[in-house]
């Protein structure tokens, strides 16, 4: 890939990545309650999450739930169904932590985190769409294939967890002064809860 057009994959891949949207709330929620470190498990999964995007739309399967109503619309209500229900329960989830309820939610299993990552970027079929719009722009048929879609989705997955960690779960940090008491956890609480419900009815709603 010649480096003119490496450097507009990069910019592109950038100003997505800082697009805020469910990846971006899911590290921040995960930020606050696990801590900064832990919370690239979550990350780690939104990027599985990203590759298996991109294999689907190079194997053209992508073109195929983007032309069927009925597997598009299956899939994104899917996905908006598991953002709504995760914003529910961060919604009514308690404060007032006791130090032991404190201590088991920041040890939250890493593939717990993992897998809540993944689901929720691969439960989104924008992002076939978008992929199909979005990489050919970058892929030049007449060249081979498995080396620019190595080039293009390690671009992409790198860019996404450097912004993901170090501006989205970073800038949870800043947040973390409210969780030491109980009024500071109940207004975080609801403030991720209703943005999670947010992009899931945004996800329903919006064709």
């Amino acid at each position: 890939m010649q480096l003119s057009l490496w450097l507009a994959l990069a910019g592109t891949g950038a100003l997505i990545s800082f697009t805020p949207g469910a990846g971006a709330i899911n590290t921040m929620s995960n930020s606050l309650t696990a801590g900064f470190r832990r919370s690239i498990w979550g990350i780690l999964g939104q990027q599985a999450a990203l590759v298996l995007h991109v294999v689907i739309v190079a194997l053209g399967v992508g073109v195929l739930v983007a032309s069927s109503p009925i597997a598009f619309n299956a899939i994104r209500y899917l996905g908006a169904a598991y953002l709504v229900y995760l914003g529910i329960r961060q919604f009514l989830a308690k404060p007032g932590l006791d130090q032991g309820q404190a201590v088991a939610l920041r040890n939250e299993p890493a593939w717990s985190m993992f897998r809540r990552g993944l689901w929720v970027n691969l439960l989104n079929p924008k992002a076939v769409v978008f992929f199909l719009a979005f990489m050919p722009q970058f892929i030049r048929p007449g060249r081979p294939l498995l080396g620019q879609y190595a080039v293009l989705t390690a671009t992409v997955v790198v860019i996404d967890i450097l912004v993901m960690w170090f501006f989205f779960a970073l800038a949870a940090k800043s947040f973390q002064r409210f969780t030491h008491d109980v009024r500071g956890q109940l207004i975080l609480n609801r403030i991720f809860g209703v943005l999670f419900v947010a992009v899931g009815i945004l996800l329903a709603l919006i064709h």
